[in-house]
């Protein structure tokens, strides 16, 4: 069974960085884009960013310049690094990964439990 375990959040003053990673485990042939989402209180999920099997990024606006998607080839495990954080960029993170569980299958989206992100002093 196809499992996506997020890790690295917590609480940070702003200003302050975090690294969160995602890791996907179970049976599956590959993984086409990774994605981190993001979703505050009373608000709808929003895509912070993504990234290719090729190595292609993407990210939200408000983030650019200061959140960093990597992949780690051949370990299933996607990061992102978040430099510069203000308490805007509080939220639950989930990890997203469009998973083909054999060669010749459709992708399907997978997503993690989250992990609480704080940027409070």
């Amino acid at each position: 069974q196809v499992q996506l375990v997020e890790s690295g959040g917590g609480l940070v003053q702003p200003g302050g960085s975090l690294t969160l990673s995602c890791a996907a485990s179970g049976g599956f042939f590959s993984i086409d884009t990774l994605a981190w989402y993001r979703q505050a209180p009373g608000k709808e999920r929003e895509l912070v960013a993504t990234i290719t099997s090729a190595g292609n990024t993407n990210y939200a606006d408000s983030v650019k310049g200061r959140f960093t998607i990597s992949r780690v080839a051949g370990k299933n495990t996607v990061h992102l690094q978040s430099n510069s954080l203000i308490p805007e960029d509080t939220a639950v993170y989930y990890c997203n990964a469009q998973i083909r569980r054999d060669r010749y299958a459709y992708a399907v989206d997978y997503w993690g439990q989250g992990t609480q992100v704080t940027v409070s002093s």
